[in-house]
């Protein structure tokens, strides 16, 4: 699968503002740590989200995997994959059997910052409004359901276009998402950064991977619903998606949730996102998201992009993944039946063999299955 750019760079100095990003090589700084499960107030910053009262079962199947690939002439194993990517969590999932779990210094509670994982989270709920009827077409401009993006560079960009990331906005992933993260993290309102701005070229005629863009899709669901965001995804995406565990959503702490990033959650509920996803859009027999919404996202979705839907990545086999900073995967391959979601604070060595290990994995899952 393609990899995406690395979207989310924080300057280590950012809380005084000094919003430089870091160079490619650089590891991103610690995210802000979630309240604890305990918590019961709403945080500021932080949304929660609740289990379902009927999670989606998955059943610890652990058996031996001999996992080995080849990357540019040499042959690595699975443990050295995983040691030197630094990783922090890794599950891989047979259809709802954990075959494989593997945690360091963390365990299978630790909450774990998405990043832009969540941006294929803000697609679903797109998806899901959309076939419910609050939206009407993916080709409606933004400005039918946020009219205060009117005057801005989103006036008359398509949801279409937001969600292949073509919104023509004047944008540089790497220098602007420090400003607009801290300001937002900082309690600024993340609308009034989203109407500030600028129109650069023409939307639909390009790729430019653009988190504002996510954002605009949450305020897009917030407004077409008439609830927040959070409480959509609360109320479609994680009760009847059968999440097991008590999650959080960062925000701007005005009632905004950043859409683009910032779910904190467990590895195994990342990976009933990616089950989801893998069976159409069903869990515990619902259709959470509509079938042809998950075939829609999740292939090409312009010419002058082969590797990009509709907020998510896509492989050459048919696979798919969200992807998040530094490393986060949720990585799906109807071809072999497998889910495999991988957290850690940073991989710097090691990322672009992560298709290599990934396929290795899963042909293995699929040779040893019973």
């Amino acid at each position: 699968m393609r990899r995406r750019p690395w979207t989310v760079a924080l300057a280590a100095a950012a809380v005084t503002a000094a919003l430089t990003a870091p160079p490619a090589h650089a590891a991103p700084p610690t995210p802000p740590a979630p309240p604890p499960a305990s918590v019961t107030e709403r945080p500021a910053g932080f949304d929660p989200l609740v289990p379902a009262s009927d999670p989606v079962e998955l059943r610890e199947a652990y058996r031996p995997l001999s996992v080995t690939y080849a990357y540019e002439g040499r042959r690595h194993t699975l443990d050295d994959y995983l040691a030197r990517t630094g990783t922090q969590g890794f599950v891989v999932l047979d259809g709802k059997d954990i075959v494989f779990e593997r945690y360091v210094t963390t365990n299978r509670d630790t909450l774990f910052q998405s990043w832009s994982m969540a941006k294929s989270f803000t697609s679903a709920a797109v998806g899901i409004a959309l076939g419910e009827g609050f939206i009407d077409s993916i080709d409606d401009p933004a400005t039918r359901y946020v009219p205060e993006l009117k005057g801005s560079g989103y006036d008359g960009v398509s949801l279409r276009d937001l969600l292949r990331m073509s919104s023509g906005i004047a944008w540089n992933e790497t220098s602007d998402v420090p400003f607009v993260h801290v300001a937002a993290s900082l309690g600024y309102p993340l609308p009034e950064l989203a109407r500030r701005q600028k129109r650069g070229w023409e939307p639909g005629t390009r790729f430019e991977y653009t988190s504002m863009n996510s954002f605009v899709l949450s305020w897009v669901v917030a407004e077409a619903t008439g609830v927040p965001y959070h409480a959509y995804v609360q109320k479609k995406i994680w009760a009847p998606a059968g999440m097991a565990s008590k999650a959080y959503l960062g925000s701007d702490s005005n009632g905004n949730s950043m859409g683009y990033c910032c779910y904190y959650a467990t590895d195994r509920d990342f990976a009933r996102f990616g089950l989801l996803y893998l069976n159409g859009g069903k869990a515990n027999g619902r259709q959470v998201v509509p079938a042809s919404w998950v075939a829609l996202s999740t292939r090409p979705s312009a010419p002058f992009n082969q590797g990009y839907g509709f907020q998510w990545w896509l492989g050459e086999d048919g696979g798919f993944s969200a992807n998040g900073l530094g490393g986060q995967h949720i990585w799906v391959s109807p071809r072999y039946g497998v889910v495999i979601v991988k957290s850690t604070l940073a991989t710097v060595l090691g990322a672009e063999e992560t298709d290599a290990a990934f396929e290795a994995v899963a042909a293995e899952v699929a040779r040893t299955r019973g």
